[in-house]
């Protein structure tokens, strides 16, 4: 979470940090899309009470 209170994904791989501005259920978990459009999805995401920590997401777009 930012100062703002939105929240925020950091990708190491590609040293990328970006707002989330949805979310929505997936077949598999959370879809999160981030500001620049991308969509990953997450199979555990933690409660919001809990971050940050580091998971794994797959990238759909």
């Amino acid at each position: 979470m930012n100062d703002a209170g939105t929240l925020v994904v950091y990708v190491a791989k590609k040293d990328l940090e970006e707002e989330v501005v949805k979310q929505t259920d997936g077949n598999d978990g959370k879809i999160l899309t981030l500001a620049n459009g991308w969509e990953l999805e997450f199979r555990d995401l933690p409660d919001a009470a809990n971050l940050p920590q580091t998971v794994e997401a797959k990238r759909l777009a």
